[in-house]
């Protein structure tokens, strides 16, 4: 299941489990859309995989199977 991470790993910008601006690796490292498109080229940093658009879980479900709270921030793996 994912984790559904809280936030971008290059500018910490907050992304909510029902943001449609979360873009995830098969790893799911997370960033937002502006970094994917402006600083990152579409592919994650960590692992150069194709990063795309983190499915948003159903509100239902949120209760039962929460979103991770635990933040990654790593802006020095980030070009500027």
């Amino acid at each position: 299941m994912l984790e559904l991470r809280p936030n971008c790993e290059c500018c910490d910008r907050d992304l909510p489990a029902d943001s449609d601006q979360a873009r995830i690796c098969s790893f799911e490292c997370t960033f937002c859309r502006d970094c994917v498109e402006q600083r990152l080229a579409g592919a994650c940093p960590n692992c150069g995989g194709e990063l795309v658009r983190r499915p948003i879980r159903p509100a239902s479900k949120l209760q039962r199977f929460p979103a991770s709270s635990q933040r990654i921030h790593k802006p020095g793996d980030c070009p500027a």
